[in-house]
């Protein structure tokens, strides 16, 4: 039994020794890169209609968000610091039509909400 057991042991080692080793190398163009530094920097240079929906401490701005984000799941939604206060923005809207419609509904569960314009660009 214990030969058995030793026999066992010894070929187990063996096994788990001579386990193969191997790096994994991954290469990607650099155009892909460079793509998707175009696009973020399109996304944020790009004038967007949002909705704010509240704002607070950082703990009151989670809050708030959660509750957004359960009424509203198909609203992407950011805290964004602007001082003194955490505010609570939903949505990326480029035509006004749209911001207002989504704002109308957003305002029957949320009254104190506020359509913000896009910042004038000085391009």
């Amino acid at each position: 039994m214990k030969t058995t057991f030793l026999s066992f042991m010894s070929l187990f080692s063996v096994a788990i020794c001579s386990a193969q080793q191997g790096t994994i190398n991954i290469s990607q163009d650099g155009k892909i890169t460079e793509l998707l530094d175009i696009y973020k920097t399109a996304n944020e240079s790009t004038d967007y209609y949002r909705i704010q929906v509240g704002f607070g401490s950082y703990a009151k701005a989670q809050n708030i968000q959660t509750k957004v984000g359960e009424d509203f799941p198909d609203l992407p939604s950011k805290i964004e610091f602007d001082s003194p206060t955490y505010r609570v923005r939903v949505g990326r809207f480029k035509d006004k039509l749209a911001a207002e419609r989504k704002f109308a509904e957003v305002r029957k569960k949320y009254p104190d909400a506020m359509l913000l314009q896009p910042k004038k660009s000085t391009r």
